[in-house]
């Protein structure tokens, strides 16, 4: 029997227990929020397992301008300059909101922020909490602040399955509990979800992450944008007991801010004439490292003589897993490969986190803002998340509030499975892709999807991926196409709703490549 929340009825509901969740949660005190969460509060997050920092022009040295100039040329001609400069500019307020959330961040003796290096920054600005434990300690610092808050009410182990809509207008959300079904009234909704990475076999995030937001909005009629942009992150621990589908252990951009250098089995230092060398942006240095993957080799770390006995002191979480996995890197290279870190893409947003579907806001991972572009400057992640989550809060206070309509009683759809899908993307939609893979992609999913069943929804997510990719026939950050390697002269961001993507993939699948799951 399904339960039916209607004492909520008139809150403003966040899904996600992330940076981007509580933040926003937050930011709405004293408006009544419902902050729901698939897991225990503030874990299984992406941002709980952040080793990076937080990107802010807080130095002597830098300035938003220089911020800017680096996101940009990260971002490979595709990020919405505007909007970039906009949630730059508020990265130090976001700083000292945070602080005043009791963040404490890695400060010197004089007071001053620690500031860190790392890839395709042409400054320090990296600012940490905790060294490389960064997310942790800003997660359980904000989970301590929403705990004490009384307008908050924050209900765990609650897994929303899809959002409602009565006569065209957002009414609710059906989740799954485990009590049973529950309808939640509202017309006011945050998706707050995090990215996709467990739609991949090697990935740096939460296993379970396969993109729930993007497949709640664009179910409910929301656009998506940019969909095909997955960024790897070059440096994933390689452990040998390693196995399909459990996270990999990252090993931070930090530790070549350091002065750590990558080097093949034979000892040879591959990236030394790159431009950047081991500091390129992370799609160069994934790419690097993937040719020489399949040249045979294997891929190392070596943080020996730049940090040498000091590298526990600077990254204990990092030398803890290092240690689990069987390395001692004081002493010894570490082994790394790339794997899936963060999504550029997701639903499509503005500059105060409103979808095209009146009443959803979406904020953090989930969503496409036009601040990465082709690929992400390192740690600005965190600082869209925080920043997001306040202009998304302080959009929905300036809202009249409104009690949601009657939700039109319908049945909880089947937990996910990914077992189907990881397989099916890990093969045709990794670093380097072309129209052969990418259409067979498209031709495995396609039956998933409009099969109605376990691995529906998440086959949902990747053939929109899919679907993104096969239309940009250039090579452009994150996303290489071995059929064309160059990239376009005029660089274009692309949205479209699901059902569009649904036509194009049907146009896309001749019949002979379409595959009965």
């Amino acid at each position: 029997m399904t339960e039916y929340l209607d004492r909520f009825a008139g809150h403003v509901v966040v899904v996600g227990s992330g940076l981007a969740g509580l933040v926003t949660a937050l930011t709405l005190v004293p408006q009544p929020v419902l902050l729901l969460t698939q897991a225990a509060l503030g874990t299984e997050s992406s941002s709980a397992w952040a080793q990076g920092g937080i990107a802010a022009s807080l130095g002597d040295d830098d300035s938003l301008g220089l911020h800017l100039a680096d996101t940009l040329a990260a971002g490979d001609g595709l990020c919405d300059a505007e909007v970039a400069a906009a949630i730059l500019a508020d990265a130090p307020a976001a700083i000292a909101s945070l602080e005043n959330s009791g963040v404490r961040f890695d400060r010197s003796p004089d007071g001053a922020h620690m500031l860190g290096l790392e890839a395709a920054h042409s400054r320090r600005r990296i600012v940490h909490a905790a060294g490389d434990g960064s997310g942790a300690a800003i997660v359980h610092a904000l989970v301590e602040k929403v705990s004490r808050t009384h307008s908050i009410t924050v209900m765990e182990d609650i897994e929303v399955r899809r959002l409602l809509k009565t006569d065209d207008v957002l009414s609710g959300l059906i989740c799954a509990s485990r009590s049973g079904p529950l309808v939640i009234p509202a017309t006011q909704i945050v998706l707050a979800t995090g990215g996709l990475g467990g739609l991949y076999e090697m990935a740096t995030t939460p296993s379970g992450n396969y993109g729930q937001g993007i497949m709640l909005a664009a179910r409910a009629g929301a656009k998506l944008a940019d969909m095909e942009f997955v960024q790897f992150h070059p440096t994933a621990l390689d452990a040998a007991n390693w196995s399909a589908g459990r996270p990999l252990a990252l090993v931070s951009e930090a530790v070549r801010g350091e002065g750590a250098i990558l080097v093949n089995d034979r000892n040879e230092r591959f990236m030394a004439d790159q431009p950047g060398a081991e500091l390129a942006p992370r799609d160069v240095v994934a790419r690097a490292i993937s040719a020489e993957i399949a040249k045979g080799n294997r891929v190392f770390l070596d943080a020996r003589e730049a940090l040498g006995q000091g590298f526990a002191s600077r990254f204990p979480t990092i030398t803890l897993l290092c240690r689990e996995a069987g390395v001692d890197p004081l002493q010894e290279r570490i082994p790394v490969r790339p794997a899936v870190h963060y999504h550029m893409g997701g639903v499509a947003t503005d500059l105060q986190g409103r979808s095209t579907l009146d009443g959803l806001w979406v904020v953090g991972e989930a969503a496409s803002t036009g601040l990465h572009g082709a690929n992400r400057l390192a740690s600005n992640s965190l600082l869209e998340a925080a920043v997001m989550g306040m202009r998304a809060a302080r959009d929905i206070l300036e809202k009249p509030r409104s009690m949601a309509p009657i939700c039109n009683a319908i049945e909880l759809p089947v937990s996910s499975d990914l077992s189907f899908v990881r397989p099916i993307v890990s093969r045709s939609l990794g670093v380097l892709r072309n129209s052969q893979t990418i259409r067979s992609a498209i031709g495995s999913l396609l039956p998933l999807v409009e099969k109605d069943g376990a691995a529906t929804d998440p086959a949902l997510v990747a053939i929109s991926i899919a679907v993104f990719a096969l239309m940009r026939e250039e090579s452009r950050g994150a996303h290489a196409r071995t059929d064309y390697p160059l990239s376009l002269p005029d660089a274009r961001r692309r949205r479209m709703t699901f059902s569009a993507v649904l036509a194009t993939a049907r146009e896309m699948a001749p019949l002979s490549l379409i595959h009965t799951a």
